[in-house]
């Protein structure tokens, strides 16, 4: 599938004006081989832990996106490089996580997309604290599971349905 981002914005002014279609902060940077993903979201909320990070990445993603709300924490890494593999080997389209990863180099190895707020080398703590498939925030907009997530070079959008 091709899409770029803009496009789908200029395609669906009306959709951004009513919120049914919405641009995440650009404060995410980009990991992995995959510039350009796409996919109904998977979400999971969480806090210094990827416990259940880990959990839904060892599943078949089917094409999903895991959008992870880490609380924004700069503190530790919720994805590794490990991660990364385990998206890929299970057909995860991408990752966007509103927190930190680690092993870069391993990440950008991989055929997977992950936007991230930054990198760091600290791996997190593992208690399997957290939730799944329920309604996240994160930089300031709410996803839904199922919503769908685009996301290229120029940034990342959250759709009530699929656009493209």
């Amino acid at each position: 599938m091709t899409f770029a981002t803009c496009d789908i914005c200029d395609a669906h002014e009306d959709k951004l004006a009513s919120g049914v279609l919405a641009v995440l902060q650009p404060v995410f940077k980009s990991f992995g081989k995959r510039s350009a993903f796409s996919g109904p979201a998977t979400t999971l909320k969480v806090f210094e832990d990827n416990v259940l990070v880990r959990s839904a990445l060892e599943t078949p993603g089917n094409g999903h996106v895991l959008v992870v709300d880490g609380g924004g924490s700069l503190r530790c890494a919720l994805v590794g490089g490990i991660l990364g593999k385990l998206a890929e080997k299970n057909g995860w389209a991408g990752i966007v996580v509103h927190g930190c990863i680690r092993d870069s180099e391993e990440i950008n190895a991989c055929d997977i997309g992950v936007r991230a707020l930054a990198i760091h080398p600290q791996r997190s703590v593992r208690k399997g604290a957290g939730e799944r498939d329920i309604r996240i925030s994160i930089a300031g907009l709410a996803v839904d599971p199922g919503n769908w997530i685009y996301a290229d070079a120029d940034g990342v959008l959250v759709a009530r349905d699929k656009l493209v």
